[in-house]
């Protein structure tokens, strides 16, 4: 049979509990009686030494044992503390205040024996373990005062005092176990239930319902913080879910449409519709070269996703980099009706890293603001060193990034723009390859308002010495 969580947080905690107050009330119990007999026998010992000197003051009175023969009445009296006036006869004795010792029982279990130790009056089963006090007159051993220790409590006052501690002990054991139940179930009952709900929830999330959530408790414990990280689980998965749906989408968009462009050019050539021309041949080949970026930016995305995009990092210029980078997009800038405005200092930016992956990156940066900036308008590009970093920042004008979707711009697939035109956009991934290369080499970048009215992409690398 299987136990669920509560059920077995129940039978721990009750079991635990049982197991500690049984043990508690055995070992009180055996201590009680251990204890309890020693101090019940110091008592009597105490007791038997204030007797000695009264049982040989009646003895030196009557000059032998005979009157306790003929009279044991007298034999408890006889066994009070001696008096001051040591001449009072044993008949004529005040009623003294019980002892301690008394109280107990332990004068019922002294024994006078003679001095051929015969028993006289007293307690009638000495034990072989008995404390014994001669009584000595003029240095003359006339009898042995004899106490026989208690080996249990069995009766009298001792024995309620022993129940009543036992019964103590037992009953705050089972108020423990009634308690230590109480706590139990609550703990099994409200505690778990939050858990319960996860964990159906973590079923229903591993059956694809991204769309589940948990209630979230107030307070801030591990239980509330788990229902607060699950519900922050389910919303990535639902939105990587989103994603992957819109990039399947996209890619499969941004393939048809160079595939359906190719496959038209190529049966109109092989119907004769269209000559096979220089015209055609560049038409061709900047179909192909779509294709082939597409295919080069996914690669690119999964070799840095398994850590296997190569980098050959050493001494450069970063200012040589961009200014040749910028050089190269002039026709690609004028094309799109955008100004350059490149503003770098006169001296080198030393850093250190792979030249061709900076390139790359910044070749990413201005391809990202070319696509997405509005015609008639311009591109700042600036550079300089600030302490041990390196600072590039590149302002375009508009049109902006809403301040919601800044965060999103690094996500893969993830585009502004979400119509599927070739005139605006690829797949989303240029700036998630920026944002990896900028990682690899030790920095950050962020996406902010450009004053500009369009978007500001600011890069940070250490610089070299």
């Amino acid at each position: 049979m299987k136990f669920n969580l509560a059920t077995r947080l129940f039978a721990a905690v009750l079991s635990t509990a049982v197991v500690v107050a049984v043990a508690m009330g055995v070992g009180a119990h055996v201590n009680l009686n251990r204890d309890f007999l020693g101090y019940l026998n110091e008592q009597a010992v105490i007791r038997l030494d204030l007797a000695v000197p009264s049982v040989t003051t009646g003895y030196r009175q009557q000059g032998s044992w005979d009157f306790l023969r003929e009279r044991p009445d007298l034999w408890y009296r006889l066994l009070r503390p001696a008096p001051e006036d040591l001449k009072v006869p044993i008949t004529e004795r005040p009623q003294a205040s019980p002892t301690p010792a008394e109280l107990t029982g332990a004068s019922r279990r002294f024994t006078l024996l003679d001095a051929d130790r015969q028993r006289i009056v007293g307690f009638d089963r000495p034990a072989d373990n008995a404390v014994e006090r001669a009584v000595t007159i003029d240095g003359l051993t006339v009898g042995w005062l004899v106490l026989t220790p208690f080996e249990s409590v069995s009766s009298g006052a001792e024995k309620r005092f022993a129940d009543a501690q036992a019964r103590t002990g037992w009953l705050v054991g089972g108020g423990a176990v009634l308690l230590a139940a109480a706590v139990a179930f609550w703990a099994s009952r409200r505690l778990l239930r939050p858990v319960r709900r996860v964990a159906e929830a973590t079923h229903s999330l591993a059956a694809g319902d991204y769309t589940m959530r948990v209630p979230e408790r107030a307070a801030d414990d591990e239980i509330g913080r788990l229902a607060h990280d699950f519900n922050q689980l389910a919303l990535a998965l639902q939105r990587n879910e989103s994603t992957r749906r819109e990039f399947m989408a996209d890619v499969s968009h941004e393939l048809r449409t160079p595939l359906g462009v190719l496959h038209g050019e190529l049966e109109a050539l092989e119907d004769g519709v269209r000559p096979l021309d220089a015209d055609a041949l560049r038409s061709l080949k900047a179909e192909v070269t779509t294709l082939h970026r597409l295919v080069d930016d996914l690669y690119e995305l999964s070799l840095a996703d398994v850590g296997a995009l190569s980098y050959r990092k050493a001494a450069l210029d970063l200012r040589e980099i961009i200014d040749d980078t910028a050089g190269a997009f002039g026709e690609r800038l004028r094309s799109s009706g955008l100004a350059l405005q490149l503003e770098l200092p006169p001296g080198p930016l030393p850093a250190f890293g792979d030249a061709r992956r900076l390139r790359q990156l910044f070749a990413n940066l201005l391809e990202n603001s070319c696509r997405y900036t509005d015609a008639g308008g311009a591109l700042r590009l600036q550079a300089r060193r600030e302490g041990r970093q390196m600072l590039i920042d590149l302002h375009d004008s508009a049109p902006g990034v809403r301040s919601d979707q800044l965060p999103r711009l690094f996500e893969r697939f993830f585009r502004v723009e979400p119509s599927r035109s070739r005139k605006s956009g690829g797949a989303g991934l240029g700036l998630s390859i920026c944002q990896r290369i900028v990682q690899a080499h030790e920095g950050r970048i962020e996406a902010r308002p450009s004053p500009m009215g369009g978007l500001w992409l600011r890069v940070e690398l250490p610089a070299l010495g």
